[in-house]
């Protein structure tokens, strides 16, 4: 079965999501970066 799903981080790479989502035993077919917003300060 695949599944799609959008998350939303902050202070994250993309490599950090996807050895913590591997970590967690989930297998990561890809992860694409969707859109970027600077950060309010």
């Amino acid at each position: 079965m695949n599944i799609n799903y959008m998350v939303k981080v902050e202070d994250a790479k993309l490599g950090d999501i996807q050895k913590a989502l591997q970590s967690a035993g989930i297998k990561v077919r890809s992860i694409i970066e969707v859109y970027k917003e600077e950060e309010q300060k």
